[in-house]
């Protein structure tokens, strides 16, 4: 990866102090795109409050909600996260690391203790967030690993669970993004037989991952073709609704999630509202999944893990100062599995 000089370390003039020693971290002031208004510098370091926990970072994970809250674009993001400037100075969210210190009521976790999680400002050398944001790093990864099971994994888990049955027969449309990999691998876990579709250079990985079959995009329309399927996930929204629902079997399902393009001021809410219409005029289509990240979700997907039937897949790890960079390399779709900064 190329060595940037747009990153910069400077004065904590701008950034609220707390209680605590100095650390680096990414901070923005304005939306924007990530390499011209992400940089880095030196803060203070969070103060551990009552029920919370402080992770010494060793890895932060990229997903394509950095890019689009980095950005703020579609503008209709800013009603939650800022009008002008972004509330939350510090990006990021997903993360694995040591526990540096405790709270006052915290009982589960203790100093020294690796885990892996999600907060407000991961893109840092510390974060803190409540004890229950955060759980035991599974043994047989590495905190890379780790810090890439959050929001991609957590949303893959919850768009799939209580949808696909063993035996079934389900298509992954965009398997080998960080959501992707994480659904084939979690469709495969539920018995399913699996269908990845991805670019020509992504066919192997996809395949490596446990994909049963795999289809170019640019060679073949899996919309046009004759084999149907149980249950779809679309993650890109490259075809209209209703054609996609035409590759489904009669009773098959259809579940959209969000896409990866769409207008600047309200992105894919067009398509989120045609699926919440669809859903309550035909049986195939499945409303708009709201996804959050919980605690029972990251232990699901930590046993998943130590039984080996996920492994998180990583892409490429870049250093604290490329994170502009990094979230710049997953907003353009580059990505196979996903993208880790490493402090």
């Amino acid at each position: 990866m190329a060595t940037t000089s747009a990153a910069r370390v400077e004065s904590s003039e701008k950034i609220p102090v707390l209680v605590g020693g100095p650390m680096k971290a990414i901070v923005q002031d304005t939306y924007g795109e990530p390499e011209a208004v992400l940089s880095l510098r030196q803060i203070a370091k969070p103060a551990v409050k009552e029920g919370e926990v402080l992770v010494r970072v060793h890895a932060a994970s990229v997903h394509i909600g950095d890019w689009i809250l980095v950005r703020g674009v579609p503008y209709i993001t800013r009603m939650a996260v800022g009008m002008s400037k972004p509330k939350n100075r510090v990006p990021g969210t997903d993360l694995a690391g040591t526990v540096e210190a405790v709270g006052a009521g915290v009982t589960n976790i203790h100093p020294g203790d690796e885990v892996f999680g999600w907060c407000a400002g991961a893109f840092a050398e510390y974060a803190c967030a409540a004890e229950d944001h955060f759980v035991p790093k599974p043994s047989n990864v590495t905190l890379e690993q780790a810090a890439a099971i959050g929001v991609s994994a957590s949303a893959a888990l919850q768009l799939l669970r209580g949808k696909v049955r063993a035996g079934e027969r389900v298509l992954i449309n965009g398997a080998s993004g960080g959501l992707g990999t994480f659904a084939v691998q979690i469709a495969k876990a539920l018995g399913a037989e699996v269908t990845g579709v991805c670019s020509a250079q992504n066919m192997e990985m996809v395949r490596a991952i446990g994909a049963d079959h795999v289809i170019d995009y640019a060679q073949e329309d899996f919309t046009k073709g004759e084999k149907r399927y149980d249950f779809i996930l679309d993650n890109v929204g490259n075809h209209s609704l209703s054609d996609t629902r035409r590759a489904l079997t009669p009773t098959g399902k259809l579940q959209t999630n969000n896409g990866t393009s769409g207008g600047q001021w309200f992105g894919t809410s067009g398509t989120m509202i045609k699926a919440a219409a669809g859903s309550m005029f035909g049986h195939q289509q499945l409303g708009p999944a709201i996804k959050f990240q919980n605690r029972a979700d990251l232990l699901a997907l930590k046993e998943l893990i130590e039984a080996g039937k996920v492994t998180p897949v990583i892409d490429s790890t870049y250093p604290l100062s490329q994170t502009g960079q990094a979230i710049g390399h997953v907003g353009k779709g580059h990505a196979r599995g996903t993208v880790v900064i490493n402090m």
